[in-house]
């Protein structure tokens, strides 16, 4: 675990990636799994990000492509994303009603017990 960087390292590192990439941004992170998500602007609408996926619509697109051959594009199957998943936001990732645990001391391995 000593060469994982922390959280902070990766936004810092994320952000100096997306000031050099047009027409992207960080639009999701979770903390917990030290992940961020760029994202192109095509999937921000009126200031939300849309980074998810409404599988009911996809299967059906898929339907009608595989029956009429009816294309399509990320952008239409796109979903909101939650607000607790979007970048910046207090819960940075965690989904408010599920239970997280914060551990209390460090775990004792094979290297520490000897």
């Amino acid at each position: 675990m000593k060469n994982i960087p922390w959280h902070q390292e990766v936004v810092s590192f994320v952000q100096q990636l997306t000031d050099k990439l047009p027409d992207y941004e960080i639009a999701c992170e979770h903390e917990h799994s030290n992940c961020v998500l760029i994202a192109h602007n095509k999937f921000k609408v009126n200031g939300d990000w849309y980074t998810w996926i409404d599988y009911t619509k996809f299967h059906q697109l898929i339907q009608s492509y595989e029956s009429d051959k009816t294309g399509f594009t990320a952008v239409d199957y796109m979903a909101q994303t939650p607000a607790w998943a979007v970048f910046g936001s207090e819960e940075q990732g965690f989904d408010p009603v599920e239970t997280r645990f914060h551990r209390k001391k460090k775990k004792e391995t094979s290297e520490t017990s000897s």
